[in-house]
C-alpha cells in the first residue's frame, strides 16, 4: 500500500532511469546552468541555459561565475542591448535614468548574469511588453525549466508511486531527489524530511490540524501574518489552546521585546505542548522578522514553525543555522514552475508527535474493515501525505531549486538597488499643483544598502503604498489597478491575505477590534469611510530596471492633474459590471 522506494536500490533507480528515457543514460531532472562568456555565443543561443532537449548528461556549477572584474571601464556585455536600445528610442529619458541609476549604484553591475537570464529566460516578459511586479504573489516560470520538464514527460512514462512497475519506480526516484534536492537547498542536518503538499497553506494547516493542542497549550503568533497562519488558531481553539498575538508595529513586523516577553509570560506549563509560528518574511509590510527568536522559543519549551513561504524566494535559509522544528514553503514563488507543488520540511522527531486526524490511501499499511484498526505506513513522510502525491511535477522541483540556487547569491543585491532607487523616487514624487506627495508607502523601507554579492538584505523587496490626490484624500485602489492593467503593468491591490499586517499599515486596528459576527468587506469599508487594502509592487528574479522605470512612469501619471482627470473620466465610464 506504500511507496515501495526503500527497499530499491541507487544502483537499481539509476538502471531505471536510464532504461525509461532512452538508450544512453541521461540523468533525470538536469537543468544545465553553463553562463554564456561572450556577447556572440549569447546572440546564437535561445537560452542562458544550454538545451535541455538532448541526450547528455548536464553539470551544475558549483558556484555562480565572478561577476566582471571592477577595475574594468567597460560594462558588461548584458547592459550593452538595453543602453543601445534606449539611447536609440524616443524616451532619451529612461537612457539618462538608467545611466544616473548606474552612477548611484555602481555595484548593480556585479549582477549583469541576471540582465543575460532576463533576456533568455524571461524574453516573454519584453516582447509582450508587460510590466510584471507581482512575484510575492508567484514567481515567474523560467522558459529553460519549462522545456526541461516538457522534454523529460514526453520521453518518460510514469506512474503512480504505490507500487513497483517500472513507471512507479521512475516516479519514485523523481520524488527521492526531489526530496533530497529540497533538503540540500535548505541545508538541512540529518534528522529532517520532506513532505509534499500542494502549497504552503496546505503545509500549514498539516501541521495545525495534527498538533496536539489541549487545555493548557497556547499558540503564539505574530498579528503580520498570512491567513494560512492565522487559520491555525482554529484548530487550537477547538481543543482547548489560548490564542496569543505578538502586536504589529506601525509597519509590520514586531517589537524583538516585546515577542520575548509574550512568549516569556505563554511559555509551555504542565506538559502542555505550546507552538509559536512566526512569519519569515510578511507578504505586505515587507518586514523580514529575526529568526533568532526561533531559538528563543524553542528555548522556552515551544514548537516552533515558520512560514517561509515569502521569505524563501530571494533569502538564504540554512536549517543547520535556524533548526526551526516545520517549515512551510510554495515552490512556485520561488521560481514561477510548477503550481500545485508545496512542502513541509520538517524534523522527524516533530512528525512523531503530531496526531493525524484521519487516514488515506498512500499513508497507510493495513486498515481492518470493518473494525477500527489502522497500522500506518513505516515511513515518517509517508504517513503525511495524503492520497497519491503530485510524481508528474517533482522533477520540475529538483531542476527548478538547481536554477535557483545559481542566481539565488546574485539577487539580494540586485534587489537592494532597485529597492532603493524605486523607494526613494516614489516618494520624491509630488503633484503638479500642490507640490503634496503622490504616494505614501506604508510598508517597511530597507535600510541597509547591499554592496556586495552574497549578503543578506534586512528587508525584502515589496513596497505597500497608497496614491493620493493633491487634497491629501486616498485614491481608490480599484482606479490605480484599472490604470495599471491599461498600462500593462501587473500589480496587485487589497490586504493580501494579510489581515493584521494590512491593519496595521493603514491604522484601522481600533475598527478591527470592533468586527462583529457576519462583518462582509463592504460593512469594514462602509465603517472605516473608503476602500480597504494598499497597492503592492513586489521585485523578483527577473526584475530589472527597466521595469522599476516603467513603475515609476506609470505613478508620475497620477501627479499630473490633466492625464489624472482624463484616466479618471476613462475609468467612471466604464460600464456596470465590466471588468476594471
Amino acid at each position: 500500500m506504500g511507496n515501495k522506494l526503500s527497499s530499491t536500490s541507487s544502483g537499481e533507480r539509476r538502471a531505471v532511469r536510464a532504461k525509461q528515457v532512452g538508450d544512453e543514460p541521461v540523468l533525470v531532472s538536469r537543468v544545465a546552468l553553463s553562463h554564456h562568456r561572450d556577447v556572440s555565443r549569447l546572440s546564437r543561443s535561445q537560452s542562458s541555459h544550454e538545451t535541455l532537449c538532448e541526450k547528455r548528461v548536464y553539470h551544475i556549477p558549483c558556484k555562480p561565475p565572478p561577476p566582471p572584474p571592477p577595475q574594468s571601464p567597460r560594462l558588461p556585455p548584458a547592459y550593452i542591448p538595453l543602453t543601445l536600445a534606449c539611447s536609440q528610442s524616443s524616451d532619451d529619458r529612461l537612457a539618462r535614468a538608467y545611466f544616473a541609476f548606474l552612477k548611484a549604484f555602481p555595484e548593480y553591475q556585479s549582477t549583469w548574469t541576471l540582465d543575460s537570464l532576463r533576456r533568455t529566460d524571461f524574453g516573454r516578459l519584453d516582447r509582450s511588453e508587460e510590466t510584471y511586479v507581482d512575484y510575492m504573489g508567484g514567481a515567474q516560470h523560467p522558459e529553460s525549466l519549462v522545456r526541461a520538464h516538457s522534454h523529460f514527460l514526453s520521453e518518460s512514462i510514469l506512474g503512480n508511486t504505490h507500487s513497483v512497475s517500472n513507471s512507479s519506480m521512475l516516479s519514485s526516484i523523481c520524488a527521492h531527489d526531489a526530496r533530497d534536492a529540497v533538503l540540500s537547498f535548505f541545508r538541512a542536518p540529518p534528522g529532517y524530511t520532506v513532505i509534499f503538499t500542494a502549497n504552503a497553506t496546505a503545509a500549514l494547516k498539516l501541521v495545525g490540524e495534527s498538533y496536539p493542542f489541549k487545555q493548557g497549550s497556547s499558540y503564539v503568533l505574530c498579528a503580520d501574518s498570512h491567513n494560512s497562519v492565522h487559520g491555525i488558531r482554529e484548530f487550537a481553539s477547538r481543543r482547548g489552546a489560548e490564542v496569543h498575538y505578538i502586536p504589529s508595529t506601525p509597519t509590520g513586523g514586531f517589537i524583538l521585546a516585546a515577542a520575548k516577553g509574550i512568549l516569556q509570560q505563554q511559555c509551555p506549563r504542565d506538559s502542555a505542548p505550546s507552538l509559536f509560528a512566526l512569519t519569515g518574511q510578511s507578504n505586505i509590510s515587507n518586514t523580514k522578522n529575526p529568526l533568532g527568536i526561533l531559538a528563543h522559543a524553542s528555548a522556552l519549551g515551544y514548537h516552533t514553525l515558520l512560514d517561509a513561504a515569502a521569505l524563501a524566494p530571494t533569502s538564504t535559509i540554512s536549517l543547520e543555522d535556524t533548526p526551526v522544528d516545520a517549515m512551510a514553503v510554495s515552490f512556485y514563488k520561488m521560481f514561477g514552475y510548477p503550481t500545485g507543488v508545496g512542502a513541509l520540511i520538517v524534523k522527524e522527531s516533530f512528525l512523531e508527535s503530531l496526531e493525524r486526524p484521519w487516514f488515506a490511501g498512500g499513508n497507510v499499511d493495513v486498515v481492518q474493515v470493518p473494525g477500527t484498526l489502522v497500522t500506518r505506513s513505516a515511513s515518517l513522510h509517508e504517513q503525511f501525505e495524503d492520497g497519491t502525491i503530485n510524481y508528474l511535477s517533482l522533477s520540475a522541483v529538483t531542476d527548478g531549486l538547481r536554477f535557483l540556487s545559481v542566481y539565488l547569491p546574485f539577487l539580494p543585491l540586485r534587489l537592494s538597488c532597485l529597492m532603493h532607487f524605486l523607494t526613494s523616487t516614489l516618494m520624491q514624487m509630488r503633484h503638479d499643483t500642490s507640490g503634496t506627495p503622490v504616494v505614501k508607502i506604508l510598508s517597511r523601507l530597507p535600510s541597509k544598502r547591499l554592496k556586495y554579492i552574497g549578503e543578506q538584505s534586512d528587508s525584502g523587496s515589496t513596497v505597500s503604498l497608497i496614491f493620493l490626490s493633491p487634497s491629501g484624500d486616498m485614491i481608490p485602489n480599484s482606479f490605480v489597478e484599472h490604470v495599471a492593467v491599461s498600462r500593462n503593468i501587473s500589480l496587485r491591490t487589497g490586504c493580501m491575505c494579510n489581515p493584521g499586517g494590512a491593519a496595521a499599515l493603514l491604522g484601522i486596528e481600533d475598527q478591527m477590534a470592533l468586527l462583529y459576527p457576519g462583518v462582509t468587506l463592504n460593512d469594514f469599508e462602509r465603517v472605516v469611510g473608503r476602500e480597504l487594502g494598499v497597492v503592492r509592487i513586489s521585485l523578483g528574479l527577473a526584475t530589472t530596471f527597466h521595469d522599476v522605470w516603467k513603475v515609476i512612469d506609470f505613478a508620475s501619471m497620477f501627479a499630473n492633474h490633466h492625464i489624472r482627470q482624463k484616466l479618471w473620466d476613462a475609468w467612471t465610464d466604464v460600464p456596470v459590471g465590466q471588468a476594471v
